[in-house]
C-alpha cells in the first residue's frame, strides 16, 4: 500500500480538527445525557465508516476490509476498557459533568501512545516476521486467561499505578471544578482529577498491548493499523456514556471478547505459516462473535431491564 506524505498529513490533520471540534463543544463542565451521548456516537461511527469508504475507493476493497476489519476488532475490545472506566469512575467519584474532560486527555493520550507502539510494532515485523508468530501466541494466551478470568472485578484499591502516583505526587482530596492542578501555599498540588487521568491513560496502555497485536493479525499497512485504531478510539467516549448504565447487561460479552482474541491470534499464525485467511471472512467472524455474546447478554438480563426502573421508581418514592 502505498500511502504518501500529503497523506498522511490529511489524516493526522483530520484528527486534531475533529478533537478540536470536540474540545470546543464540551468545553464548559456539563453531565453528558443519553440523548448527546447517542448523538455523538453516531457521528464518530459514521466518521469511522466514511474513513473506511474512501479508503476502498482510492486504494481497494481489499485495503477497505483490512481497515473495517481493524476499525471493529478495536471498537469492540475498547468496549472492556470503558467498563473499567466505570469502575475508575465510581471508585474516585467522579462527577458526572468532569468525566468528559478526563476521557478527552484520556483519548488523546492513547492516540500518542498507540501511535509509538503502532511504529515500534511495523518496525519490528518488517525487520523480523517472526515477530508475527509472537504476537499470534500472546494473543491466543491473552484471550484464554481472558476467559479465564472473566468473572473477576478490577479493584482498584490495589492498583500499584494509584499507589505510586499518591506517593510521588501531592494531592488534595477534594475536586476542585474541572482542575488537574491547584495553587496551595505558592505550590502546585494536583487534584484527585489528575490521578484518575494517570489511572485511565495507563489503563488504556496496558488494553493497547493486546488491541494493537490484534490489529496487525488483519493487516500490517501501518496506515490502517493507526486509521483504524484512532478512529475506533475517538468515539469511545461517546461510547461510554451511551452505556455506562447498562454494564450490568453485557455478562458475555467479555466471554466475546476472548473468543476474538484466540480467533485473530490463530489467524495471525496460520495467515503467516500455512494458508491466508481472507479478510472477509476474519471481518465475518469478530461480527458474528461479538453479535452472539450482545444478543446472549442482553436476552440473559432481560428481566434485570423490568427490575432496574421499578427500583428506581421506588427509591423516588422513598426520596419524596
Amino acid at each position: 500500500m502505498d500511502i504518501s506524505l500529503w497523506v498522511w498529513v490529511a489524516l493526522i490533520t483530520a484528527i486534531l480538527a475533529m478533537l478540536l471540534v470536540d474540545l470546543l463543544m464540551h468545553r464548559d463542565a456539563h453531565e453528558i445525557g443519553l440523548r448527546e451521548a447517542a448523538t455523538w456516537s453516531v457521528i464518530w461511527v459514521s466518521i469511522g465508516l466514511a474513513v473506511g469508504g474512501v479508503i476502498w475507493w482510492g486504494y481497494g476493497s481489499e485495503f477497505g476490509l483490512q481497515y473495517y476489519a481493524g476499525y471493529v476488532i478495536e471498537k469492540s475490545l475498547a468496549v472492556d476498557n470503558v467498563f473499567v472506566w466505570a469502575v475508575i469512575f465510581g471508585y474516585f467519584a467522579v462527577p458526572k459533568q468532569y468525566q468528559h474532560r478526563v476521557l478527552f486527555y484520556g483519548v488523546v493520550g492513547a492516540l500518542v501512545f498507540r501511535a509509538i507502539f503502532i511504529a515500534a510494532g511495523s518496525a519490528l515485523i518488517a525487520s523480523a516476521a517472526w515477530v508475527l508468530y509472537v504476537f499470534g501466541a500472546f494473543l491466543i494466551l491473552t484471550g484464554v486467561r481472558m476467559m479465564l478470568q472473566r468473572n473477576e472485578h478490577v479493584d482498584m484499591s490495589k492498583s500499584r499505578t494509584l499507589r505510586l502516583f499518591r506517593r510521588l505526587v501531592p494531592t488534595t482530596e477534594d475536586y476542585h471544578g474541572h482542575r488537574f492542578w491547584i495553587r496551595r501555599g505558592g505550590a502546585l498540588v494536583a487534584t484527585p482529577l489528575l490521578a484518575v487521568l494517570v489511572v485511565v491513560e495507563v489503563t488504556d496502555i496496558i488494553f493497547a498491548v493486546d488491541s494493537i497485536p490484534a490489529i496487525f493479525a488483519v493487516t500490517q499497512e501501518p496506515f490502517l493499523v493507526f486509521a483504524s485504531n484512532a478512529f475506533a478510539i475517538l468515539g469511545l467516549r461517546a461510547m461510554y456514556f451511551l452505556l455506562a448504565d447498562l454494564m450490568h447487561r453485557f455478562i458475555y460479552l467479555k466471554l466475546g471478547l476472548s473468543f476474538v482474541l484466540v480467533w485473530v491470534g490463530v489467524k495471525m499464525i496460520v495467515g503467516h505459516a500455512f494458508v491466508t485467511i481472507p479478510t472477509i471472512l476474519s471481518l465475518g467472524v469478530v461480527v458474528a462473535i461479538i453479535a452472539a455474546s450482545v444478543i446472549a447478554s442482553l436476552i440473559a438480563t432481560r428481566n434485570l431491564a423490568a427490575v432496574e426502573p421499578a427500583r428506581e421508581d421506588q427509591e423516588e418514592a422513598i426520596h419524596e
